[in-house]
C-alpha cells in the first residue's frame, strides 16, 4: 500500500471475542478493522455506514441474528452486490455451504485459522471487487458515449410531441422511468418475459415515443380542454396507428431493435388485457409485454399529471383507480410489479431529471453486464472449486485411501476427511512438523524424506512412486506411496506442492475383486447385467460341457403402461418383484440375469424334461404387484448340440420371444425351426 492511501476497512463478526482477536491480529498490520459481537449489531453498523468497509467477515453461528440472517438482508438490500462477504466456520457440511453460497457469499475460511490462508483470501476478495468496480466503471463510460447521441434524438423528438401537445415536459421521463422499473421487476418475479438487460434498455428508451403518432393530429382535438366527441376521439385514436406508420416508413433502421419496440408501443400501447383497447383489440399476451408496460406507465403518469382538462391526482390515488379497474384491464402479473415497486416509483419521480435517468440506466445495464453470466468469475470459480473439493471427499471415502496435499512454502498437510481420521489427527489441515499424532504414524523422518523424493522429480517427470511400511492405526502395513509434484512454470521452476495418496497394499486385490462384481451385476435388481451375462454363462458352458442347458428370455408385458399411470418408482418395485420371484423360483445352479429395461435372461440346467421346469417358472412370474396385472411373454431353447455357441442360444431364444408376442400377453413359446422364416410357432404355454 503507498503511503499516504487510505487502508481498506474490515468488519469481523463473529460472538466469540476470541475468534474476533484472532482475526483482528492476523489482518491489523494491514487493515482497519471494526468488529460486531453479533449479526444484529454488524446489521445496523452497515445501515449507518456500508460504504466505508470493503469486507465482511461473517460467523455463522451466532445468537440474535446468525450469518444466514445477515446475508439475507445484505441480499435484500443488495449490499451483498457491492461488499463481499467471507463466511468463517468450523462447519464443513456441503448444504451449509452451499446455502451462503445462493445467498451470496464470496467464499469461506474455515476454522481453525491459517493466518496465510486468511490473509491470502482477503486479499484476492478485496482486489476482485475493486476490479469489478473499476470493470463497471469503464462499461459506464463506454455505454455512455455509445449510447448519449441515440438517447439525445430520442429525447428531442419526444420533446417536439409533448410541446406541440401541451403536456409536461416531464411526461416522456417519467414514462421511461417506470417502464425501466416493471421491466426489471418483471423479470425477477417470471421467467415468462425472456427479457435480457439491452432489451430493458432498449424498451425503455423506445417508450419516449410511445405519443409520436400524436404530430399527426389536429391541435384543436389535441388540446382541446373539455372533452372529446365522439368524432374527435375517433380522430384521437388513430394517433397510436400515424406513430407506427412512420416508424415502419423508416427502411434504413428498419430491423434496429429499438424501431422494433418503438412500432409496437406505438401501435399496440392503447390495447388492454380483456381485449377492449384499440386499434386492433388485442388481448392478453398476444400484446407485446413492451406495449403493455407502457400502456401502464402511460396511465400511470397521466391521472398524477396535470392536464388542460384536469388536476393531478396523488401517487396513492393513482395506484387505487389503477389496481381497481377503473383505468381499463391490464396484465395481472404487471399490476403485482406495480404494487411491488409504488414506493420506489414514487419516490425517483418526485425528484427525477433527465441526467438522473440515464445515468441511472447506464448503471443498471453496466452492472448487468459484469453479472450477466450469474455469480463474479471468483464466486463461480470457488463454487467449482468446492464442488471439487465435495467429490474429492466422497471418492476418497469410497475408495479408503489416504489422500493428501502437501504445500512445499507454507509447510502444511491437508488431508482428505477418511485420511484425517485414519491419522487420527482431528482435523484436515495440520502442521507436520508439530503434530505429535502424525508423527507417530508417519515417523519423524517422514517429512525429511519427502525431500528426497522431491529430488527425484522435475517439470518434465513430476511422479514418483514408493512403497514403505507405516504403522498407521497401530498395525505395521506396507503402503504404496504415489505423489505427484506441482512445478512453478517461470523462468526457475521450482515445487510449489505435492499431491498423493497412501494405497494399504493388503487391501488392493480385494477392492478390485469388489469393483468387478459391482460392475456385472444390476443396480437395481441385483441380478447379472448384459456385461455380466455375456462374460458368466457362455464360462458355465465351458466348465460343464457334459449337462442339459435351456436359455430363456423374456420381458414383462404393457410395462409402459405401468410406469406412465404409475411413475417410475413404481416401474423400479415391479422389476425388483419379479427379480424376487425369478431367484425363488429358479435353483442355485440356473443364472439369471436382467439384460436391459425390462428384459430378463434365465440359463437353466436340467435333467429330463425341461418344460415343467418351464412352466413353474413362468406361472411363479405372474400375479399381482399392487393394481397392476403382472404377465410376462417369453421364449425358450434348448440347447441342441454341445458345441452351440452361447450367442447362438440367445439368438433363437429371442426368436421365440418375439412368437410369443405376438400371440398377445402371457404366453411362451419354444424355439421351432419354422421361426427363423417368420411363420407363426404354436403356442406351447400360457397362464389360462
Amino acid at each position: 500500500m503507498q503511503q499516504g492511501q487510505a487502508r481498506e476497512r474490515i468488519l469481523i463478526v463473529d460472538d466469540s471475542e476470541m475468534n474476533r482477536s484472532i482475526l483482528a491480529d492476523m489482518l491489523a498490520d494491514e487493515f482497519d478493522v471494526t468488529e460486531a459481537e453479533d449479526g444484529e449489531i454488524a446489521l445496523e453498523i452497515l445501515a449507518r455506514e456500508s460504504d466505508r468497509f470493503s469486507l465482511v467477515l461473517l460467523d455463522i453461528v451466532m445468537p440474535k441474528k446468525d450469518g444466514f440472517d445477515v446475508l439475507t438482508e445484505m441480499k435484500r438490500t443488495r449490499l451483498i452486490e457491492d461488499l463481499p462477504v467471507i463466511m468463517v466456520s468450523a462447519e464443513t457440511a456441503s448444504a451449509q455451504i452451499e446455502r451462503a453460497y445462493e445467498l451470496g457469499a464470496t467464499d469461506f475460511i474455515m476454522r481453525p485459522f491459517d493466518a496465510s490462508i486468511v490473509h491470502r483470501r482477503v486479499l484476492n476478495t478485496i482486489f476482485l471487487y475493486a476490479k469489478q468496480r473499476k470493470l463497471i466503471g469503464i462499461i459506464e463510460a463506454q455505454i455512455n458515449e455509445k449510447e448519449q447521441n441515440s438517447s439525445m434524438m430520442v429525447d428531442i423528438l419526444s420533446h417536439i410531441v409533448e410541446f406541440r401537445n401541451g403536456e409536461s415536459g416531464l411526461h416522456i421521463l417519467h414514462v421511461r422511468t417506470i417502464t425501466d422499473f416493471l421491466l426489471r421487476k418483471l423479470v425477477k418475479k417470471t421467467d415468462r418475459y425472456p427479457l435480457s438487460e439491452t432489451d430493458i434498455s432498449v424498451i425503455a428508451m423506445a417508450s419516449a415515443l410511445h405519443d409520436i403518432g400524436k404530430i399527426g393530429i389536429d391541435d384543436k382535438i389535441l388540446n382541446k380542454p373539455g372533452k372529446l366527441t365522439e368524432e374527435e376521439f375517433a380522430v384521437m385514436k388513430t394517433h397510436s396507428m400515424i406513430g407506427a406508420n412512420m416508424l415502419e416508413g423508416i427502411a434504413a433502421h428498419k430491423g434496429d431493435p429499438l424501431i422494433k419496440h418503438a412500432y409496437e408501443i406505438c401501435r399496440w400501447h392503447h390495447e388492454r388485457w380483456d381485449g377492449r383497447g384499440y386499434p386492433d383489440g388485442l388481448k392478453g399476451d398476444d400484446i407485446p409485454i413492451s406495449a403493455q408496460i407502457v400502456a401502464l406507465a402511460d396511465v400511470y403518469d397521466a391521472l398524477t399529471s396535470e392536464r388542460v382538462y384536469k388536476p393531478p391526482l396523488s401517487p396513492e390515488q393513482a395506484k387505487t383507480m389503477i389496481l381497481s379497474g377503473q383505468c381499463g384491464t391490464f396484465n395481472p402479473l404487471l399490476l403485482e410489479c406495480l404494487s411491488d415497486e409504488f414506493d420506489n416509483i414514487r419516490t425517483t419521480l418526485s425528484h427525477e431529471t433527465s441526467e438522473n435517468a440515464s445515468r441511472r440506466e447506464i448503471r443498471n445495464f453496466a452492472d448487468a453486464v459484469v453479472h450477466s453470466k450469474g455469480p463474479s468469475a471468483s464466486e463461480r470459480t470457488l463454487k467449482l472449486l468446492d464442488y471439487e473439493r465435495m467429490k474429492y471427499n466422497f471418492y476418497a471415502e469410497l475408495t479408503e485411501e489416504i489422500q493428501f496435499e502437501y504445500r512445499v512454502a507454507e509447510n502444511i498437510l491437508v488431508l482428505s476427511s477418511w485420511g484425517a481420521r485414519k491419522f487420527g489427527v482431528g482435523q484436515e489441515i495440520v502442521d507436520p512438523a508439530s503434530n505429535l499424532a502424525l508423527a507417530e504414524q508417519l515417523g519423524k523422518d517422514w517429512f525429511v524424506r519427502l525431500g528426497e523424493f522431491f529430488k527425484r522429480t522435475s517439470p518434465e517427470s513430476p511422479e514418483f512412486r514408493h512403497e514403505c511400511q507405516l504403522p498407521i492405526g497401530g498395525e505395521m502395513r506396507w503402503y504404496n506411496v504415489i505423489m505427484r509434484a506441482i512445478w512453478t512454470d517461470d523462468m526457475h521452476p521450482t515445487i510449489e506442492s505435492a499431491i498423493g495418496k497412501l494405497v494399504d497394499v493388503n487391501d488392493t486385490h480385494i477392492a478390485m475383486s469388489e469393483l468387478r462384481e459391482k460392475s456385472i451385476r444390476d443396480p437395481l435388481t441385483g441380478l447379472l447385467n448384459r456385461e455380466g451375462a455375456n462374460e458368466e454363462l457362455p464360462q458355465k458352458f465351458i466348465n460343464f460341457p457334459d449337462r442339459k442347458y435351456a436359455v430363456a428370455v423374456f420381458d414383462i408385458d404393457s410395462f409402459k403402461s405401468a410406469n406412465d399411470e404409475y411413475g417410475h418408482l413404481f416401474g423400479d418395485k415391479v422389476l425388483q418383484e419379479v427379480s424376487e420371484r425369478l431367484l425363488h423360483s429358479t435353483r442355485v445352479h440356473d443364472l439369471c440375469a436382467r439384460i436391459g429395461g425390462d428384459e430378463f435372461l434365465i440359463v437353466f440346467e436340467y435333467d429330463g424334461d425341461i418344460r415343467p421346469i418351464i412352466a413353474r417358472v413362468f406361472r411363479s412370474l405372474c400375479g399381482k404387484v399392487g393394481d397392476f396385472d403382472l404377465t410376462v411373454s417369453m421364449g425358450v431353447v434348448e440347447m441342441q448340440e454341445r458345441e452351440e455357441r452361447y450367442s447362438e442360444l440367445f439368438r433363437k431364444a429371442d426368436l421365440a420371444l418375439y412368437a410369443s408376442k405376438n400371440q398377445g400377453k402371457a404366453t411362451y413359446n419354444f424355439y421351432e425351426a419354422s421361426m427363423e422364416s417368420g411363420t407363426s410357432a404354436p403356442n406351447t404355454g400360457s397362464t389360462e
